[in-house]
């Protein structure tokens, strides 16, 4: 991840001249809480995700926390980043590997992350440390209140939570690329880009 294929191209044209500096920042700063929490009790072992072993933590990696929740449609829109084909990859110590849940808008997409991040705020997923949450729409539209509210309860037990919207080329298959992806997913994109490049060696703390 040593250069951010997110950024859209603004060199300027004949008749335009270079802006007056950098634009606004993406916005990374934590909204819930970044570390396990005592107290939080672990889902039952069936309830849990599988895990398996990676030989250090030198990649961002995408959790899907379903079926179909799109971990793969990420790790191809961000290059340098890995789907865990819905695990937890769990590298040796010291440092832990970061993670991005990724989850479906439906009801029980919601209910997936729900018990992720239940069982990552538990602490009995040692080695990663999740970044947060990226929820995709499952269908166009607004969600119905009743989703919409639970997707606020869900994205308060993790740090940071990214929503991708309703992509019909993406339906259709063809393959996400920066010319057919909507300025939402750019945002989303650089804001995650952003958190990573700002601690690129270690981040986060160790195990």
């Amino acid at each position: 991840m040593t250069q951010n294929p997110w950024t859209r191209d603004q060199s300027p044209g004949p008749q335009q001249q270079p802006p007056p500096g950098p634009g606004p920042q993406p916005d990374i700063t934590p909204r819930g809480p970044s570390a396990p929490q005592h107290g939080v009790p672990a889902p039952a072992e069936d309830q849990r995700l599988p895990k398996f072993a990676i030989p250090a933590a030198d990649t961002l990696w995408w959790v899907g926390v379903h079926g179909g929740s799109g971990e793969t449609t990420m790790s191809v829109l961000l290059p340098g980043t890995r789907a865990s084909n819905h695990r937890w990859p769990i590298p040796p110590p010291p440092v832990p590997t970061p993670v991005i849940l990724v989850a479906r808008t439906h009801g029980s997409g919601l209910r997936a992350a729900q018990r992720a991040a239940i069982e990552w705020a538990s602490g009995v997923v040692q080695g990663v440390a999740v970044l947060g949450l990226v929820l995709i729409a499952d269908a166009p539209g607004r969600l119905p209140r009743v989703l919409d509210d639970f997707a606020d309860i869900v994205g308060g037990g993790v740090p940071r939570v990214w929503d991708i919207p309703w992509i019909e080329e993406w339906r259709r298959g063809e393959a996400p690329t920066p010319d057919n992806t909507p300025d939402e997913v750019f945002e989303v994109l650089e804001s995650i880009y952003a958190l990573r490049a700002s601690n690129p060696a270690d981040y986060p703390a160790p195990y």
